[in-house]
């Protein structure tokens, strides 16, 4: 064989083998699951399952109000190519995902196939309403969609997308599970920490702008039950706001809870003439500002924002 011959050779070798990574590569990538969550809770949870096994991205954005999400054709795309689906099903997206799912086409994420996880689904649901009309603005027919603030509905929640993960990736169903493991180990432990760093403040009143917190209040003993909208979903007006101003002075309370997309302005307005303060929260990890790292990050920053904002009171 001439040296020619050789050099060709060995080309035609290296390029077989580059071919060849690539080609594993693609089948490693191919190989994971595919997950779509409406909002940015349930993806954090879907990564502490799914680790590496999984490509995971969110609908919404964490500081955007899950209510009110723009349709973009983007979000059918990747509707399409999902092989999970983890939505609230408590009519938190029902303004938007429906126009969505049936664009995208996608008949393994459709409701009752295996790649649609309900997350809604084993979590007691608070604010059942006992009636349902209109005068009584954005009230949810099937409970408060709010429930990921309580690490308990978080463990639940992971429970069901190990199972889920597992059924669709039987050969990685040890992994998850470990992972499952792993987590609600995690969670019992920052549990504990998360109430003996607010048992001080039990029974606490604190105001927000909108009902987003009846899990967080419930499962740490606060009362979060006075709101700056006078119904669910409806703009605060003036008279509301002054009802509001006197219950807060007369209570002395020095707690509102402002999330990223609702007005801050008018939160501010209240604090300035009752002396409380306007304090920025989120349900999202990554909605603000040392909530990135994930759902325990999340719980992390609301509690110590709760202790720091009640010392004193």
């Amino acid at each position: 064989m001439t040296a020619k011959n050789k050099h060709v050779r060995r080309c035609w070798l290296l390029c077989a083998w580059v071919v060849g990574a690539c080609i594993l590569a693609s089948s490693s990538a191919a190989a994971k699951l595919k997950v779509v969550t409406t909002t940015a809770d349930f993806a954090a949870i879907a990564r502490e399952i799914g680790g590496d096994r999984i490509d995971v991205t969110s609908l919404a954005k964490p500081t955007e109000d899950s209510h009110f999400v723009d349709a973009k054709p983007s979000l059918i795309l990747k509707l399409n190519r999902a092989d999970v689906l983890i939505e609230g099903g408590a009519e938190l997206e029902i303004g938007w995902l429906p126009p969505l799912m049936d664009a995208a086409r996608n008949s393994k994420i459709l409701r009752g196939a295996p790649g649609n996880v309900m997350a809604s689904e084993g979590i007691e649901m608070l604010d059942v309403p006992a009636v349902l009309d209109r005068s009584m603005g954005g009230v949810h027919a099937v409970g408060n969609p709010h429930f990921m603030t309580d690490p308990v509905n978080a463990r639940i929640l992971a429970e069901r997308l190990a199972r889920s993960f597992g059924e669709l990736d039987s050969k990685s169903s040890d992994y998850y599970q470990a992972n499952l493991r792993q987590f609600s180990s995690r969670l019992a432990e920052k549990l504990t920490e998360w109430q003996k760093r607010l048992t001080p403040y039990k029974g606490s009143r604190i105001v927000a702008y909108h009902d987003s917190w009846p899990y967080f209040a419930r499962r740490f003993g606060l009362r979060i039950d006075l709101f700056l909208e006078p119904k669910p979903g409806i703009p605060p007006t003036p008279p509301h706001l002054a009802h509001i101003i006197k219950t807060m002075q007369e209570e002395k309370l020095k707690l509102i809870f402002v999330e990223p997309y609702l007005n801050w302005r008018t939160a501010e307005t209240v604090a300035r003439q009752t002396g409380a303060k306007a304090m920025l929260v989120t349900q999202f990890p990554g909605g603000v500002k040392s909530t990135e790292g994930g759902y325990v990050a999340l719980i992390d920053y609301l509690v110590e924002s709760v202790a720091k904002g009640l010392e004193g009171t």
